[in-house]
This record gives structure tokens, C-alpha cells and sequence, in this order.
């Protein structure tokens, strides 16, 4: 069942930032969205200044050893590994498609992986270059740093926000923040020219849409019980809820916004609270407590249990890929979303042998069009697995250090 809600405009000249929503590449700076310093004429379609475009994927995984500090970035493309500095303690990898943002009780390390991609609707832009520390923000492990082409946003755990220039971050600068009116519940989230956050009133916890100021522009009538996880989809961002799950989208000049109800009761500790999924997809999963996934299929607007066994992380492509699902016997399970049955399975790829998420700090499954990837600390290994190909492992990646942290950029 889904229940459609629109969004009330409060300001019609503020949804104007909304023709924002439909770009091309003719006079753009495709890694951007603003207007371009020179006419298209004067450079390549697809120019970037200091950076290498690829026909293919230029995938690469950011690694990081908390104990020692140690951090590397592997590039999947040429397989070769690129030291940074060191950054010790972190407890949380966060990721954008380009930039990894290393969160430690003291603060957070930003990295660009020198790897990311364009995406016009109707065609991809790949690029490379040198990867490059850029600096760190006065952030803490329990931020939540969500970005886009144009801005990164920093909330806090008293829900104090604060934007960052994404511009200069691709130019390996931390530029002075703008600091947002008010706290908001949970992560705020740039979408579409527009900040996406939630607030609390009259006892109920409310989405509004707010500019880029933080001034408020919209407001949807719809609440959401305890806001955790998000996920930026080609059809909208989803937000988890209490009861299932809601997808905002802007749509002819102003904001939707989605109930997609579990249809049952779900208990607090099976819900979906941190969504994984292939970039560009449409497809979510989630664990669903400890022995089952949740999958979310956006475009049908429904979801769907697996029965699983313990799970330590998932994922999914998306469309007809399989559910990965890394269980707790170190083994990599693949099901069929549709029917829930098991179609295969890997050997163990974790060196210590049974898993738990204890310390916070799992493995994970990463996924981009034709393969996962797998992080064994213990043996200081990633492993690629051709998920297409009854989950057969494709290579695997000797390292230097523990792959305790794992993210893809590129994608």
C-alpha cells in the first residue's frame, strides 16, 4: 500500500531553484552543475581540469586499519594500491561516490579518492585523478554527512547542521561553513538545489524542505516516527520510518512526498534503519534484525522480507541482480529476491570465521554493475565477487593492512 502526499508551497519564488532539477551538459561544469567558465566551443564536452575521462567505470576502495591508522586507496582498474595519511581510531566510513569521510571521536578526515562519476540521465561521464587528503572538519563518529554536486552537509548529534562548499573540496580546500537556524532530527540531506530534513513539532517529527539558507520553502503533510537511514535514489530520496519508509521527490516545480508503509507491525529492532544498495538503483535493502533482509523496491513501491540466515551485511544491484547477503558462517549467500530461495553460495571469505557486528565495524558488500566486493580484515583481504556468475570470485586483493573500513568511489 502507498499513500501520496503533496507538498505545500510556501514560497513559490524559492521553488524556482527547482528548474535546478533539469540539467545537460552544454554549458555546465559536468562535475559541478553550475555554469561553466567557458563556452562549451572553448573545451571537450566533459572537460574537467585536472582530471582523466574514461569510457568505463573508474572504480576504487577506500581502506582504512583503525588500530593503526593505516589507510590506502585500491584502484580496481589497474589493481595498484595508494598510500594517504594515517588516520587512527575512526569508527565510520562515509561516502559520496568521490570523497570518504573517516569519522573519529575526535574529528573527520576527509579523503578524495580521485575517482567519481557524472551522471546526466541520458548518459555517464567517468573521470580519475590523483588521489589527495584534503583536511578535516571539526566532526564527530556520530555525524551524519550527506552530500551532493554542490554542497556537503555536517549534522551533528545535537542536530546542529552546517554546509561546506563542495567546490572547494574538489579543489582540496575546507572552505568556512554556513551554519543552519534551528536542530533537526537525524541527517540532513541535500537534494535538488533543496535541504531535506526533519523537525520536530507538536510532538510529531515533520519533514520540511528547506533552501539553501535553511529557509523553509515546502512543507509535506506527512510525519515520520524516528527518522533513520536514507538513501538517494534515480526516483527520489528514501527515509526509513517507524512504519515503513517514505520517498520525497521533486516533480513540475514543487515536492511529493510517499508514505510506503511496512503493511504490518514490524518491532523497533527489525526495522529498516541503514540502507544499502547499488548507486543508480532502485532496489534497497536493509537487515531486518538479526536472521532476515529487507528489500525495498522503489519503483514498485513495496517491500519484501528474505528469510536469510544471521546476517553481517547486504546488498543488491537491483534489477533481477541477486540479494547478496554476507551471513555469520563468513560465506556469501546469494537469493532470489522474488521467490526468497538460496541460488548460491561462496566459501568462507572471512579469515576469523563467524562474524558479528559487535564492535560496530562488520564487513560490508559493496556493488557497482558487475561486481561486489567483500573486505576480510583479518586476512587482509578484498575479494571480488561476479555476482552474475553463481557468485564466482573473481580476484582477490592482498593489502598491507587491515581493510577494517571499506567504501566505493567511482560509481
Amino acid at each position: 500500500m502507498t499513500v501520496r502526499r503533496n507538498v505545500t508551497p510556501w514560497a513559490s519564488a524559492a521553488l524556482v531553484l527547482t528548474a535546478l532539477l533539469t540539467t545537460s551538459c552544454a554549458g555546465e561544469e559536468p562535475d559541478t552543475g553550475r555554469p561553466a567558465a567557458n563556452p562549451p566551443s572553448a573545451t571537450p564536452h566533459g572537460y574537467v581540469e585536472g582530471a582523466k575521462e574514461a569510457a568505463e567505470q573508474q572504480s576504487r576502495l577506500l581502506l582504512n586499519d583503525p588500530g593503526s591508522g593505516k589507510t590506502r586507496v585500491l584502484d580496481l582498474v589497474t589493481g595498484k594500491v595508494h598510500r594517504t595519511a594515517e588516520v587512527k581510531d575512526a569508527v565510520r566510513l562515509g561516502m559520496d561516490g568521490r570523497f570518504g569521510y573517516l569519522q573519529a571521536a575526535d574529528g573527520t578526515h576527509v579523503l578524495d579518492s580521485g575517482a567519481w562519476m557524472v551522471d546526466h540521465g541520458d548518459h555517464v561521464h567517468y573521470y580519475s585523478a590523483p588521489t589527495r587528503d584534503v583536511g578535516g572538519l571539526p566532526a564527530g563518529s556520530q555525524a551524519h554527512i550527506r552530500s551532493d554536486v554542490a554542497v556537503t552537509a555536517v549534522t551533528d548529534e545535537n542536530g546542529r547542521t552546517v554546509l561546506y562548499d563542495r567546490s572547494k573540496l574538489e579543489k582540496g580546500q575546507i572552505a568556512t561553513p554556513r551554519t543552519l537556524r534551528g536542530t533537526f532530527n537525524g541527517a540532513v540531506v541535500p537534494y535538488e538545489a533543496h535541504l531535506l530534513a526533519f523537525v520536530t513539532k507538536g510532538g510529531t517529527t515533520q519533514l520540511v524542505v528547506l533552501d539553501r539558507k535553511g529557509e523553509p520553502v515546502a512543507s509535506p503533510d506527512v510525519t515520520c516516527e524516528a527518522p533513520q537511514g536514507d538513501a538517494v535514489t534515480r526516483r527520489g530520496v528514501i527515509v526509513g520510518c517507524a512504519d515503513g519508509a517514505l520517498l520525497v521527490r521533486a516533480q513540475g516545480g514543487s515536492f511529493t512526498a510517499e508514505e510506503i508503509p511496512y503493511g504490518e507491525h514490524v518491532p523497533a529492532q527489525e526495522r529498516a534503519t541503514a540502507f544499502r544498495h547499488r548507486p543508480g538503483s532502485d532496489t534497497l535493502t536493509a537487515p531486518a534484525g538479526s536472521g532476515a533482509v529487507w528489500v525495498l523496491d522503489v519503483t514498485e513501491r513495496s517491500w519484501k522480507r528474505v528469510d536469510t540466515g544471521p546476517v553481517v551485511a547486504v546488498n543488491t544491484a537491483g534489477e533481477g541482480s541477486p540479494l547478496l547477503v554476507l551471513e555469520t558462517d563468513g560465506s556469501m549467500h546469494g537469493y532470489d529476491i522474488a521467490t526468497g530461495k538460496q541460488t548460491a553460495r561462496t566459501k568462507s571469505l572471512l579469515t576469523a570465521g563467524k562474524q558479528d557486528d559487535s564492535d560496530g565495524n562488520a564487513p560490508v558488500i559493496e556493488v557497482d554493475r558487475s561486481r561486489a566486493y567483500v573486505n576480510d580484515p583479518e586476512g587482509k583481504q578484498v575479494f571480488e565477487i561476479d555476482y552474475n556468475d553463481g557468485l564466482r570470485i573473481a580476484r582477490s586483493f592482498d593489502l598491507d593492512v587491515k581493510p577494517v573500513l571499506m567504501g566505493e568511489t567511482g560509481r
